[in-house]
């Protein structure tokens, strides 16, 4: 018969979580203003607005850069 050994399970290991609850906020807040960036696309006014054409990129890509951050924040 062979007998097994138990080990104590380290408890800090166990609970630990890759991403923080800060993380999850601040990705949460860069999902939001991605969405909010394609919102200012929509529209059926002028395609070569500046809303259309300069603002709403811009927010969508600072969007996606402030999603990297909060993926990488430690």
């Amino acid at each position: 018969m062979i007998e097994k050994k138990h080990t104590p399970v380290n408890q800090e290991s166990k609970s630990e979580l890759v991403f923080t609850k800060k993380n999850y906020q601040l990705l949460l807040i860069s999902i939001a203003i991605v969405v909010l960036g394609f919102i200012l696309m929509m529209g059926t006014t002028d395609i070569y607005d500046f809303r259309k054409t300069l603002l709403a990129p811009m927010t969508v890509l600072f969007g996606f850069g402030f999603g990297v951050y909060a993926i990488l924040k430690k």
